[in-house]
């Protein structure tokens, strides 16, 4: 039997601010994360801290953590889009990664945007997006079993927990916002030309650093969402992107990229 106080509960309160759901598990991600050191900048230092990079695993970790409690809180909030997939979500992910890593090997934002943008003294834009790039079998020289062990919850974060949060958030909350005021009431996969625009534009603010490749492979993943009109298989794309260009960074060297 239903409590009469179930309104009052969790369950409750995603019913009331649909918007948790969406919001919750994508602020706590980006929050922790303006902690994280980069080798150039210490962590936090828009706050007055100097967290150093030594402590970048430890803080990606309890990131995490507590960006997977957060889903967990939301949970009930996620099963409102049937769990599906298509053989659409795995044909653009491979598609798409090998795009992103095709474009962020042409390093364009570095060679090209960079020298001009800093004739109008805004080079800090594109260097904000500059990755921690920190490699656990150098950092942790002869501690391999550490450095696996930090590569397993670095895959965690980067396969699983943000293709989820940025799914939700970029396209099951703000894509549908811009369509109409109850958004909560917009079929998914159903656009206009703002949420269009969003759904390109929102995802290269979050990746000045790879402006040319945010703008295709989000464009490409909008393309999906029509498409399909399914979340999952969106999540899916993204989290075969993420593990295509996991294992390239591994295989390559080529840390910058994480």
């Amino acid at each position: 039997m239903e409590s009469q106080h179930d309104g009052f509960g969790l369950k409750g309160l995603l019913q009331r601010q649909p918007w948790v759901t969406f919001l919750l598990p994508f602020l706590v991600f980006v929050l922790v994360g303006s902690l994280e050191p980069t080798p150039d900048r210490p962590g936090g230092s828009d706050l007055g801290l100097a967290i150093p990079y030594a402590w970048y695993p430890w803080l990606y970790a309890i990131k995490i953590v507590l960006t997977v409690a957060a889903i967990a809180v939301v949970w009930p909030g996620y099963r409102q889009f049937p769990w599906r997939l298509s053989l659409w979500g795995l044909v653009v992910g491979l598609v798409g990664g090998t795009i992103w890593i095709g474009l962020c090997r042409l390093d364009w934002e570095h060679q090209h945007l960079l020298p001009l943008l800093q004739r109008f003294g805004l080079g800090g834009l594109v260097g904000a997006g500059d990755r921690a790039a920190f490699n656990p079998f150098v950092q942790w020289a002869g501690q391999s079993g550490w450095a696996w062990t930090f590569l397993a919850v670095r895959a965690l974060g980067l396969v699983v927990v943000v293709p989820v949060i940025e799914e939700f958030f970029l396209r099951g909350f703000l894509m549908r916002v811009v369509v109409q005021r109850e958004w909560q009431e917009v079929p998914f996969g159903r656009v206009n030309r703002w949420a269009v625009v969003l759904g390109t534009a929102v995802p290269m603010l979050m990746h000045p650093g790879e402006l040319l490749a945010a703008a295709v492979w989000f464009s490409l993943i909008t393309w999906l969402m029509v498409r399909t009109r399914n979340l999952w298989d969106c999540v899916a794309a993204h989290a075969v992107t993420n593990l295509l260009l996991g294992v390239y960074v591994v295989v390559s060297g080529d840390w910058r990229l994480l």
